[in-house]
């Protein structure tokens, strides 16, 4: 799957186009081997887990992005149910409150960060801020920034200033010992149409849709070009994108898996070694509590 896996990743800046990227390939898996292999992944993950939680040197910030339907939700409820929850904190972003729009747009994501030795999962994320603002210029609007009372001052040099922001946070986290991972669910516009009307047509499904999913897919289009600018100009080797097909959700949940394990593997850790002086405590308190 190594090779599979070099096909989804973006890790520097250049111009990708999402027509270049499957949304329905397996890759030569299938669906009967699907759970087999993701238990697997699952069982290496929670022992990776327990060593960078014991290790402390690290945290490991996973990214999720999609259009509506791509199965974000489904991919982080298999993925990561092996782990240990008082290591793992999730965070589903929605539109700022009142608060956070006092605040500069990455404030609310900062205070989300994963503390050291610990896996936050970022449901959405800072990205919203050049994804859906970009669709809807009229949204920055709202976070009340000195000089900008109309959307024709919204521009290029606007988004790339936001881009930079983005890449600096990123870089800056990186280099506090932060692993970003980014995954963009790359579904198809037929596949996210099948799965609405899915919702609709199931009433245990109603409660998923809304009827500004139907709106926002009429942004079909722009919303491809956004990621595709977001993907550009934010890619990095410590903060890689992976574009991964999302339309046969097992297989999107096998690679998501592949590239985590991968990338805490890559880190090398080894559980904490006692001194020779605590090693000894040790020993005492063994005696200790054998004579008690």
């Amino acid at each position: 799957m190594d090779e599979i896996i070099k096909m989804f990743k973006v890790d520097s800046s250049k111009n990708v186009s999402l027509k270049d990227y499957k949304t329905d390939g397996s890759f030569g898996y299938n669906k009967e081997d699907a759970l087999t292999i993701l238990n697997t992944f699952k069982t290496e993950m929670d022992e990776l887990q327990e060593t960078l939680y014991a290790t402390n040197r690290y945290s490991l910030l996973l990214i999720f992005q999609a259009m509506d339907a791509a199965g974000k939700d489904s991919a982080i409820e298999h993925v990561m149910s092996g782990l240990n929850p008082q290591g793992c904190q999730v965070f589903s972003f929605k539109q700022p409150n009142n608060e956070e729009y006092e605040h500069d747009f990455l404030w609310r994501h900062y205070k989300a960060l994963p503390e050291k030795g610990r896996i936050g999962i970022h449901n959405r994320s800072h990205y919203e801020n050049v994804l859906i603002c970009k669709v809807h210029p009229e949204l920055i609007l709202k976070e009340g920034i000195a000089d900008l009372n109309s959307v024709t001052n919204i521009d290029k040099a606007f988004w790339n200033k936001r881009y930079d922001s983005i890449c600096n946070f990123e870089n800056h986290l990186t280099a506090n010992g932060t692993v970003i991972i980014k995954f963009f669910l790359n579904v198809s516009k037929e596949k996210q149409k099948e799965r609405f009307l899915e919702r609709i047509n199931d009433p245990l499904k109603n409660w998923k849709f809304s009827s500004f999913d139907v709106q926002e897919r009429g942004f079909w289009s722009e919303y491809m070009k956004t990621y595709e600018d977001a993907i550009s100009k934010t890619a990095s080797k410590n903060a890689p994108w992976f574009i991964i097909p999302a339309d046969k959700k097992w297989f999107t949940r096998i690679a998501i898996s592949k590239i985590i394990v991968d990338r805490l593997k890559s880190l090398n850790m080894v559980m904490p070694e006692l001194s020779l002086d605590e090693k000894n405590k040790l020993e005492k308190c063994r005696a200790d509590l054998l004579e008690d």
